[in-house]
């Protein structure tokens, strides 16, 4: 289940808020790139003997393909202090202690203890880690300013230190903070539930829109119900009982070359046509032309359950363009960029636009 190695740190690559990418040479296999979150493990230096999961690099996973660095063994890092009774990543060799925003100790607590309502807030859902992005480029485009929060549940990375985006979009004023729900962990603020995650983000953070998508990494099996993206429908319900105003974003390509990926995914279809129970607003972007026609046509499956919104998608194209330029954030989705599958991305900035009416 776990390949183990021993490497030796050559040198730092880069690195970004919680995470440090390096250069390791592993016996005789030569250089590989790895990935060490200080916070569970301490910062490796070079020269460092660092244990090392190749789990990743054995598989060639795309968005995950990183030795990751298990420990230092010989320069074990302090062990942490303060409060902080959760326990993420439980019953797992890294698990960790984290303060979470719902428990006892938190100066939190008393606002969260009876909270039961996100106060009519918008709840953007999407399935993917890469919808983020274009969903904040839609809204602040239509409304600037607007404070956001991202909620990210354990679907995907489970430390949200994971993604570059993430720190990215906070460091050019995009994103205002995160939420880690679930086993995930490494947020702002770490929550017990999704629902204590809406929460916070909304009562303490004080957002005005939230918006809730996995982490990198999905998983899928090509069957109905085995995706990660399930979380999407189960979002839906969770807003929605919380009296939150869900809105749905769509999983659209005309790139990807799954058949079932093509036009709306199975995926969108099966999490907001099946598993959400609660009624929500659909973004259907206006793509135009035949394969505009398709995506409506396969959208129109949700009407009977969910409110269809037709939103325009004219001067979107730019705004993601300046977006990427402007946050230093990379647009892609399993590794196509944003002229390779620019209907996704379209899509999913379609539905930051159509909440922005919504504030």
């Amino acid at each position: 289940m776990i390949r183990w190695r021993k490497g030796t740190v050559e040198s730092i690559r880069r690195e970004w808020p919680g995470a440090v990418e390096l250069d390791v040479t592993i016996g005789g296999d030569g250089s590989h790139r790895a990935l060490a979150y200080p916070r569970l493990v301490g910062r490796p230096e070079p020269g460092d003997t660092v244990l090392l999961n190749t789990t990743a690099l054995a598989m060639g996973l795309g968005t995950g393909g990183y030795a990751m660095v298990v420990a230092i063994p010989d320069r074990l890092p302090p062990d942490p202090e303060g409060p902080g009774h959760l326990v993420k990543a439980r019953y797992t060799p890294l698990q960790a202690t984290v303060l979470g925003a719902d428990e006892q100790d938190s100066p939190h607590h008393a606002v969260l203890r009876e909270a039961d309502s996100l106060e009519g807030a918008p709840v953007i859902v999407a399935d993917l880690h890469s919808a983020l992005p274009p969903i904040l480029a839609g809204l602040l485009a239509a409304r600037p300013g607007t404070r956001v929060v991202y909620v990210m549940p354990d679907g995907g990375a489970l430390p949200a230190w994971f993604s570059m985006s993430i720190a990215r979009l906070k460091d050019a004023g995009a994103l205002a903070a995160t939420v880690t729900a679930g086993q995930a962990f490494g947020g702002d603020l770490e929550a017990v539930t999704v629902h204590t995650g809406l929460l916070a983000a909304r009562l303490v953070l004080d957002a005005e829109v939230i918006v809730l998508a996995q982490g990198p990494g999905n998983l899928g099996t090509g069957t109905t119900w085995g995706f990660s993206g399930v979380s999407a429908g189960e979002a839906i319900n969770a807003a929605a009982v919380l009296s939150g105003r869900p809105v749905g974003s769509l999983r659209v390509s005309e790139g990807d070359l799954r058949e079932r990926h093509i036009g709306v995914s199975h995926h969108s279809l099966t999490a907001y046509g099946r598993v959400a129970l609660a009624r929500a607003q659909i973004a259907v972007p206006e793509l135009g032309g035949g394969f505009g026609a398709r995506v409506a046509g396969e959208a129109a499956a949700l009407g009977d359950r969910h409110e269809l919104v037709p939103v325009p998608v004219d001067g979107l194209h730019e705004t993601l363009r300046e977006a990427e330029k402007e946050w230093g954030v990379r647009l892609s989705t399993m590794g196509r960029r944003l002229d390779e599958d620019l209907a996704y991305f379209l899509t999913a900035a379609a539905a930051g636009r159509h909440t922005a009416t919504l504030l």
